[in-house]
């Protein structure tokens, strides 16, 4: 069973930068597409940028342009770099495999606010 652990999060102003991180147990880490998820107060959870096994990526229109997903797979680490922090990017966010059951950690807290 994949244990998925996030970090990174924090408070920043708009404009600001954040990476997230999110290690991962487990042998077959490398073989699984990751996503990134948040969730807002009130709001459903929502796939924010997904990574093949291969490295292709995927950004959901909210964050394109500013969010970089990647991925270490000697590390068993996947990456979410966000720049140019809105408001709207307050959630807290959750790392799991887009693919198969959803695996959840604790979730990180990302709060932009001036």
């Amino acid at each position: 069973q994949v244990q998925l652990v996030e970090s990174g999060g924090g408070v920043v102003q708009p404009g600001g930068s954040l990476r997230l991180s999110c290690a991962a147990s487990g042998s077959k880490f490398s073989i699984m597409p990751m996503g990134w998820y948040r969730q807002a107060p009130g709001k459903e959870r929502e796939l924010v940028a997904h990574i093949t096994s291969g490295g292709n990526t995927w950004c959901a229109d909210s964050a394109k342009g500013r969010f970089t997903i990647s991925r270490d797979n000697a590390k068993n680490t996947v990456y979410l770099q966000m720049n140019s922090l809105k408001s709207e990017d307050t959630a807290v966010y959750y790392c799991s495999p887009t693919q198969g059951p959803r695996i959840w950690g604790q979730g990180i807290q990302v709060t932009v606010s001036s």
